[in-house]
C-alpha cells in the first residue's frame, strides 16, 4: 500500500472550500487524472479515472462527512483505495485543507508510476489546482451540508443554486 499526503493554505472561507469540495462532479476541472465523478446517492459515488493509459472505474461510499471538517471514503472492491479530506479555518478568509490517500497500485503503469513517484506529484498538483480553481472563483459552485457517520446520512440543510447564465435582462 501507498500513501499520499499533501495541505494547502486556500485564501477562501473554509465553507467555501468544504462546499466546494463536496461537488465532485468538477473534480475533472482540475484533477488531470480524473475524467468524471457522479455522486448516485448521498453516501456514494461512481469514479472514472485516467493514469499512465489505463483507464479505471470503480465505486467509492462515502463513511464520514462533517461540514467544514471532514470527507472519508473508501472504494468499493478494486481499486483499494482509502482516503480522507480534512478542512480547518486559518482565520475568517483563509484554511487549510489537507489530505491523504492510501492507496494499492495495480497493473504495471500503476506500479511504476508509484515507484517513480508520479501518482505522488500528479495529486499534489490536482490538489494545487484545486486551491487555484476555489481561490480564482471567488465563489463555490454549490455545497452538499448534509452529514454521514457509519453509513447514516442526515440530509442536506440546503443547496446553493448551479451557476446560472448571466442572460441580459431586457
Amino acid at each position: 500500500m501507498s500513501v499520499i499526503e499533501g495541505a494547502a493554505d486556500i485564501d477562501v472561507p473554509v465553507r467555501m472550500a468544504y462546499n466546494q469540495w463536496t461537488q465532485f462532479e468538477c473534480f475533472p476541472v482540475f484533477m488531470r487524472g480524473v475524467r468524471r465523478v457522479e455522486r448516485s446517492r448521498s453516501s456514494m459515488t461512481h469514479w472514472v479515472t485516467r493514469f499512465g493509459g489505463v483507464t479505471r472505474e470503480f465505486d467509492a461510499e462515502i463513511s464520514e462527512q462533517r461540514p467544514d471538517e471532514r470527507i472519508v471514503w473508501r472504494s468499493v472492491g478494486t481499486p483499494r483505495l482509502i482516503g480522507e479530506v480534512t478542512f480547518r479555518a486559518l482565520g475568517e478568509d483563509r484554511c487549510r485543507v489537507a489530505f491523504r490517500v492510501d492507496f494499492t497500485p495495480r497493473g504495471a503503469a500503476e506500479r511504476v508510476g508509484d515507484a517513480l513517484g508520479l501518482v505522488r506529484r500528479q495529486a499534489r498538483e490536482d490538489f494545487a489546482r484545486f486551491k487555484e480553481y476555489i481561490e480564482g472563483q471567488g465563489r463555490e459552485s454549490g455545497q452538499w451540508r448534509g452529514t454521514i457517520s457509519g453509513g447514516h446520512v442526515e440530509p442536506d440543510s440546503g443547496r446553493l443554486p448551479r451557476e446560472v447564465p448571466n442572460w441580459p435582462v431586457g
